[in-house]
């Protein structure tokens, strides 16, 4: 699918339903492995951490390395409900200063330490995890949200780390149609005008 790079640059894409969204994340298989198999985080899962979380299926893949990266070798779809995805939001802070939508520095320190959750925008990733110019939502959680995502708003936790593995099988082989058929569908989750004006120019 191709995006209008000034349209789009800023939208978040996800896998969702009317009531839930999809989101990933990559641990060790002390915490990937439980996880998976009871549907909720285990105790070595650190509330009083941020934890990122990313509606982006590829992203995910730059981040651990298709599965590989030390830690990283658990991948999970996380299945949260819409309100709690929307009520992070809603609480974000930009990550970095940005000239022109905070109103001073110090103002955004300020908002960045006072926020349950911050936003950074990176380049959203192809098959080959090459950067593609328009971006790609992570969500940090921490304190507040990151409590509410543990206990609150996850519905479902999938081990999809054999699905990664076979996706990139594909994309080694050159078979690239193959591997975007598997790819998890990600179509363009609906907020109103100007709901991510606080997280972006």
């Amino acid at each position: 699918m191709l995006y209008s790079v000034q349209e789009d640059r800023h939208q978040i894409r996800a896998r969702h339903t009317e009531s839930t969204v999809t989101v990933y994340q990559a641990y060790s298989p002390r915490i990937g492995l439980p996880a998976a198999r009871d549907g909720r985080f285990p105790e070595l899962w650190k509330r009083d951490r941020m934890t990122w979380i990313k509606p982006s299926f590829l992203w995910m893949m730059y981040r651990c390395g298709w599965a590989a990266k030390e830690g990283q070798e658990v991948v999970l779809a996380v299945e949260i409900t819409r309100e709690g995805f929307e009520w992070a939001l809603d609480h974000a802070c930009l990550s970095h200063y940005e000239r022109g939508l905070h109103e001073d520095r110090d103002s955004w320190k300020r908002d960045l330490r006072r926020s349950p959750a911050r936003v950074q925008w990176d380049p959203e990733r192809d098959l080959h995890l090459q950067a593609l110019p328009y971006r790609s939502l992570q969500l940090g959680l921490a304190g507040e949200a990151a409590g509410r995502y543990a206990d609150e708003w996850t519905v479902s936790i999938t081990d999809v780390t054999d699905l990664a593995h076979e996706i990139h099988g594909h994309v080694r082989a050159g078979e690239l149609e193959r591997a975007r058929e598997l790819l998890p569908q990600e179509r363009v989750y609906p907020l109103g005008e100007g709901r991510l004006s606080h997280l972006h120019r």
